[in-house]
């Protein structure tokens, strides 16, 4: 028998646990080995007018490999953290993550790609994506990063 657990959506849940499991075997102690960069991701809402904002974390990550697209109720964003070529190098410590990353983050809302809006300042890519009562046409929409200066 399934029941609601304090006013949540039991498939929100299990879409959670699910995340919790995933997120559990990118931890290097957990999966035997390291997978690559996995950047942070803060998501929040703001109102009049109603707007999804996304911010992640990508210290070390040119923003012209970065690449972001939205399509049903979902956001994707994509790229490389390169570690810097230094000729003769003999590491002593290795600790930074690098590799390529794909985050996806599912939205609770439908949103308007036409009208959506991301900035690269100081390595952190912040997406703001206006929320729309009807959901848009299908498919998925390429959204430009524009480099701060």
């Amino acid at each position: 028998m399934w029941r609601e657990v304090s006013g949540r959506d039991p498939d929100k849940l299990h879409d959670e646990i699910e995340e919790l499991f995933a997120d559990l075997w990118q931890v290097p102690r957990f999966s035997g080995m390291r997978h690559g960069y996995r950047p942070n991701v803060d998501c929040f809402h703001t109102g009049d007018p109603h707007v999804l904002t996304v911010v992640v974390e990508l210290p070390g990550v040119a923003p012209e490999s970065v690449r972001v697209a939205v399509g049903e109720r979902e956001l994707v964003i994509a790229g490389e953290r390169k570690r810097p070529k230094v000729p003769g190098r003999v590491y002593q410590q290795m600790e930074i993550e690098v590799g390529p990353f794909q985050r996806q983050i599912r939205l609770a809302e439908d949103v308007d790609p036409a009208g959506a809006r991301a900035t690269f300042e100081l390595g952190v890519l912040t997406i703001e994506l206006p929320v729309v009562d009807a959901p848009p046409a299908e498919g998925r929409i390429t959204i430009e990063v524009w480099r701060e200066t």
